[in-house]
């Protein structure tokens, strides 16, 4: 019996415009991607955010520098500390405060501890994004030494809000530097199993290889930050470029390479894991003593002027501004997000390709949608 082959006028231009969401089983991290194809090609992509703005900056004008510190953990909840962070400098060198040796040793501690998290975490749910569903549970069993060293010490493992300006809420539990310790040495024998499982994994070779590509000149026009950007050959590294509390206190590696594909976006984050192992290693054992905090006022008012603070997020820059009047609470105040940046060069990285090509494409970009909806 013949084939039966079946053909129309102009069958073979028609376009089909899809969406990829917007859906999430638990709906605190939604996005819809208008995907325009031609048979199973990606010709365009319009993301579509929104769906769970809040109006965390617009909220910031009628909060004090203490309280709004609290809402940039719920942006990217995987960068809590870190965020809680970029506040906290940003007031500190306003004032132009200088907080105790021990607490700069304590924050960059916990800032690549929390690093570790995030990136075990994208690691597990990306392997499971492209049907190695195994990973998800090395990546949840990796991350959960530290959620409790957060929990013993912070008193909470998601959302910390540790950081204060002038320091630290508390100082750290007697048993911290211990678990930290036995932590990196637990680590470090099992990230070569990330490799072992997924890395050199065949399918995923071929599915992540020349996928998505995003040349530096891209990425930069963009404002393609962090692993992403670094994986095309962006050295945008804030940690190296701009240290911050003790990162121009340890050497460490900025992993960059110049393919700009899904694969090398995935192995930049786990090349960075051996780097954070690296920095934990070289100030743990080092924590000067001290105080924890200094003393400041009830009431904080920034000097009448605009400010702007960086540091280096799991996903790249994240950037606080602020124009202050000198009140108690900002003028205006605007979160550069690493992922909003991220997410826009999508369409850049996914035309020409497959759709089955853009779960890939996506994943490796390591997503966290409250950071672009604010």
């Amino acid at each position: 019996m013949e084939d039966l082959i079946i053909t129309g006028p102009g069958i073979q231009d028609e376009e089909y415009i899809v969406n990829m969401g917007p859906q999430h089983p638990s709906t605190h991290g939604v996005l819809r991607l208008k995907i325009a194809l031609k048979g199973e090609t990606v010709e365009r992509i319009e993301p579509h955010c929104g769906y769970i703005h809040r109006g965390i900056e617009k909220m910031c004008e009628r909060l004090t520098y203490q309280q709004m510190i609290h809402l940039t953990d719920r942006m990217d909840y995987l960068s809590a500390h870190i965020n809680n962070e970029a506040v906290c400098l940003l007031v500190e060198n306003a004032l132009q405060i200088e907080v105790p040796e021990r607490v700069k040793y304590i924050r960059t501690i916990l800032d690549e501890l929390t690093r570790l998290a995030s990136h075990e975490l994208w690691w597990c749910a990306f392997g499971m994004d492209l049907g190695a569903l195994t990973t998800y549970f090395y990546g949840l069993r990796d991350r959960e030494p530290i959620l409790d060293i957060f929990e013993e010490t912070t008193g909470a493992r998601l959302l910390q809000s540790f950081n204060v300006p002038g320091g630290l809420m508390n100082d750290i539990h007697p048993n911290f530097q211990k678990r930290v310790k036995e932590y990196i040495t637990y680590f470090r024998k099992k990230l070569p199993e990330y490799d072992e499982l997924l890395t050199g994994n065949v399918i995923l070779q071929e599915r992540t290889r020349d996928v998505g590509n995003l040349s530096l000149e891209d990425a930069i026009s963009w404002g393609v930050t962090g692993p992403s950007g670094r994986a095309s050959g962006f050295a945008c590294d804030v940690r190296k470029h701009h240290p911050y509390s003790a990162y121009d206190k340890v050497d460490f590696n900025e992993i960059l390479y110049t393919k700009g594909d899904s694969f090398h976006r995935y192995d930049a984050r786990v090349r960075e894991m051996w780097e954070s192992l690296k920095i934990l290693e070289q100030l743990i054992d080092n924590i000067p003593e001290g105080d924890y905090a200094v003393k400041m006022k009830p009431i904080i008012r920034l000097p009448e002027g605009e400010y702007y603070q960086r540091v280096e997020a799991c996903r790249g820059e994240f950037g606080v501004y602020i124009l202050s009047t000198g009140d108690k609470w900002p003028y205006r105040a605007k979160f550069r997000s690493p992922n909003f940046s991220n997410l826009s060069a999508i369409n850049k990285m996914a035309a020409g390709f497959k759709i089955a090509d853009l779960v890939a494409i996506g994943g490796s970009l390591d997503l966290v949608i409250p950071d672009i909806d604010r």
